[in-house]
């Protein structure tokens, strides 16, 4: 049985990530692995391999469907059934996300218990590089624990393979979830690669693993009435302070273009795809189907040109959340922070100066642009092999945490200042004025998160994290559905199949039995 499962999860993993030249030969077997060093390092391929999941990757612009940024119109499981959860639509049965972060990450953190168990016993590597392959493990590891602890609060905490009599388990409190994952991300920081991104290619560093342990900290940064806890905006603000070796890209998009993204100096960890081996169907999704369409007041967000509020769009007679796409058009956005235009289309995308447009409907008239291939020809259809690379921490997301913490512990200090102006002198916008108190300073931090970090998997956990996600999200009134956000869907339910099948030890969030 043991045998079986093993086989079963390292196939899968090496399906989608490496070819292997072994008897027989479209997949390992249980009996002649785990036998070389080339066994293990082929079996850490396979656990990285487990995050091109969707909601990991390709459908991380979905979770901004969830958010005040964005609407998602097509209401299937791959997209996150956002549809019904923004409409307060959340229970113990639901699919898309609320079911599949759960079994998603619980299945990858089982294959990667039997990597680090298999790995433990292995004797025939040296002893630095052995630590090595731990580290990086249990950074994955922690990667997937910060969904299911930011998701459902109490999860069972799975440290070792699971067997016949050890498959059934309990939930653990919410605090030892969060300290089992910051005990695997400060062991990874203590033994990873002090290495850069293009060096490390593809596989988690010391400093990336620095600023995700600074974005968890930060998640818990703030009591339920939305003050800051002062102990972590100071633990989170010296894990910051200790990262170098990075800096701004030259462009806002060099991030985001597979073409560019190897070069970055800004990426510090993603999820790496090429093709024809690994490919995702994000050009199709974003630009043809429109599976993610910005709301009117994110694009009011952006600022104008000069600095100055961005002024209210023009709306389709009748409609309170279409764009009236015949006064206000792709040429409008010049008028914008540059960043508007380069995430976000009006009626029709743009590749390399030509336009094009998008084959479903368009709820409110625009689209996104943020990930677009310019390296691939339009329309995006289901032959297109989209290939960019899902970023999971850029520099960008390390210069807005360290103003948050700073300006939350010290105010709008010089170090506040600095390091959002760094951002928006990047994106061609003028600094920030003088004089700004504290809580202005927060506003324009807030700002410029949504702004920087629109549609990569930030807002939603942003809106929680601040405790504003009941203000924020039951204001929205520009989505073609009317939300509902209640102080219980700060964490979601377990699935119900879960709690079915758990022979009584997994109990459900109190909120929803």
């Amino acid at each position: 049985m043991k045998k079986l499962i093993y086989f079963i999860i390292i196939a899968i993993g090496f399906s989608s990530c490496v070819d292997l030249d072994l008897n027989p030969n479209d997949r390992p077997s249980s009996g002649t692995f785990w036998k070389t060093p080339e066994d293990i390092n082929l079996a850490l391929t396979a656990t990285y391999g487990s995050m091109r999941r969707n909601m990991w990757s390709f459908s991380t612009p979905c979770w901004d469907n969830l958010t005040d940024n964005s609407y998602g119109q097509h209401a299937e499981g791959q997209y996150g059934l956002t549809t019904n959860m923004v409409q307060g639509n959340i229970d113990p049965s639901s699919g898309g996300f609320v079911s599949e972060v759960y079994l998603g990450a619980l299945a990858d953190i089982a294959r990667i218990n039997i990597f680090l168990s298999k790995l433990k016993d292995f004797s025939g590597l040296d002893s630095t590089v052995k630590t090595q392959y731990e580290a990086e493990a249990r950074m994955l590891r922690a990667y997937y624990y910060s969904y299911l602890y930011r998701g459902y609060g109490e999860v069972p905490i799975v440290s070792e393979p699971l067997t016949l009599e050890t498959q059934y388990q309990e939930k653990k409190p919410q605090a030892e979830v969060y300290k089992f994952m910051m005990d695997d991300i400060d062991f990874a920081i203590a033994n990873l690669k002090d290495a850069t991104y293009s060096g490390a290619k593809g596989r988690w560093t010391r400093n990336a693993a620095k600023a995700y342990k600074a974005r968890m900290i930060l998640y818990t940064a703030y009591d339920d009435a939305g003050n800051m806890i002062s102990s972590k905006m100071s633990e989170a603000k010296t894990v910051l302070s200790e990262i170098t070796g990075y800096s701004l890209a030259p462009d806002f998009s060099d991030n985001f273009i597979d073409v560019k993204q190897e070069t970055s100096p800004e990426i510090m960890m993603s999820i790496k795809f090429l093709a024809p081996n690994t490919t995702t169907s994000a050009d199709m999704w974003y630009a043809d189907w429109l599976v993610v369409s910005p709301l009117l007041n994110f694009i009011e967000e952006f600022e104008m040109k000069d600095g100055t509020p961005g002024t209210a769009l023009p709306k389709k007679a009748g409609s309170k959340f279409t764009l009236d796409t015949e006064t206000f058009t792709n040429a409008s956005l010049a008028n914008r922070d540059p960043r508007l235009a380069k995430t976000v289309f009006i009626e029709k995308y743009v590749i390399n100066g030509t336009e094009y447009t998008a084959g479903n409907a368009k709820p409110t008239g625009a689209g996104l642009a943020k990930f677009l291939s310019s390296n691939l020809t339009p329309p995006y259809g289901y032959s297109t092999l989209s290939q960019q690379d899902w970023v999971i921490m850029r520099y960008a997301d390390v210069l807005l945490m360290l103003a948050e913490a700073e300006n939350e512990l010290n105010g709008p200090t010089l170090l506040a200042y600095n390091s959002i102006n760094a951002i928006r002198t990047r994106a061609g916008m003028p600094p920030l004025p003088v004089g700004l108190s504290k809580d202005d300073m927060r506003k324009r931090i807030r700002h410029e998160r949504r702004i920087e970090l629109a549609f990569e998997g930030q807002r939603y956990f942003d809106l929680k994290r601040w405790k504003t996600a009941k203000t924020v999200l039951n204001a929205v009134q520009d989505a073609p559905v009317v939300y509902k956000f209640e102080d219980k869907n700060y964490l979601w339910p377990i699935p119900q199949s879960e709690i079915d099948k758990n022979q009584g030890k997994l109990s459900q969030n109190t909120d929803y039995k």
